[in-house]
């Protein structure tokens, strides 16, 4: 079970392991961990071409450890001088972090972040799209011929509904003072 963590892990982007290889998933976060992520962390740091050869000695599951470092993904508090931090990681490169890891199918190993998916679900069915004329009763004002079309549309049907009265009128018209009387 551990050599397929340890294959899941170098076919993963470069990118990636480098994250998982600085922030390895912690067992037991708030992040979804799941059975072989620190496994899986242990085995990007390998620079050897055997992917065997320095994981012998990783114990499965992986033992319960707090993350020393905060969330890379989230502004933190200094311990000592009580100053804020901001997130190591822009919204950008998490975006791009997330993107990676959602087509590897290892979004859930990320620690939490407002760019996730999971998070999106959530906030989209909390607020919706939030477009102005999406909700109820509401209409999208649009550009004056967009809003005036069902109604000249309408009356252009009618017209030509009643075409072939109007033309029998025209020819009704034009017929009568030709005649000689």
């Amino acid at each position: 079970m551990q050599v397929e963590y340890v294959k899941v892990a170098q076919t993963l982007p470069a990118k990636l392991r480098r994250f998982f290889a600085r922030y390895p998933p912690v067992r037991g976060s708030a992040t979804g961990y799941q059975d072989g992520a620190t496994v899986l962390a242990s085995s990007i740091n390998t620079s050897s071409a055997d992917p065997d050869a320095n994981h012998t000695e990783s114990t499965f599951p992986p033992p319960l450890v707090p993350s020393d470092s905060p969330n890379p993904f989230k502004p933190h508090k200094h311990p000592e001088t009580g100053r804020w931090h901001d997130p190591i990681y822009s919204l950008r490169r998490q975006a791009d972090l997330v993107k990676l890891a959602r087509a590897n199918g290892v979004e859930e190993l990320l620690p939490y972040t407002f760019k996730g998916s999971e998070e999106g679900r959530k906030r989209r069915e909390e607020h919706g799209l939030r477009v102005k004329g999406t909700g109820v009763g509401q209409r999208v004002k649009g550009k004056a011929w967009e809003r005036t079309m069902k109604s000249r549309l309408e009356k252009r049907k009618q017209a030509m509904l009643g075409m072939p009265t109007l033309v029998q009128q025209w020819k009704q018209a034009r017929i009568l003072p030709i005649l000689p009387t």
